[in-house]
């Protein structure tokens, strides 16, 4: 299952680049976390980065869940809004567009992002 994604990443890879003026948003997801970067490919740089443990949640709430992946989304597009960069290219990481990964590129959207 993994080497189906990896296959799936690679594929996607080889179509999709990031410049600095149009950065790559590349989101990886693990059993617990969900970590976003944005990736400028011309100079092998990470530009900025989010993942669920810099937000502030309680005990009760869960950072592996929709929810959390939403708010990492519009994070991401606040740091980026920042350092002034508002289009991006999106990279799922071999992931389905559904669920957390779907969560995280509206939650960017709303937050200023264009895709």
């Amino acid at each position: 299952m993994i080497l189906n994604r990896i296959k799936r990443h690679k594929r996607i890879r080889a179509k999709i680049h990031g410049t600095t003026e149009r950065p790559r948003l590349c989101v990886f997801r693990s059993n617990k976390h969900i970590y976003a970067q944005l990736i400028d490919d011309d100079k092998n740089k990470i530009i900025l980065s989010a993942k669920d443990l810099e937000l502030k949640i309680g005990k009760q709430e869960s950072s592996n869940n929709k929810d959390a992946a939403f708010k990492i989304g519009e994070l991401i597009a606040k740091k980026a809004q920042e350092k002034k960069i508002s289009e991006i290219v999106f990279d799922r990481g071999g992931y389905k567009y559904h669920g957390k990964i779907k969560a995280l590129a509206e939650g960017a959207r709303k937050g200023g992002l264009k895709f």
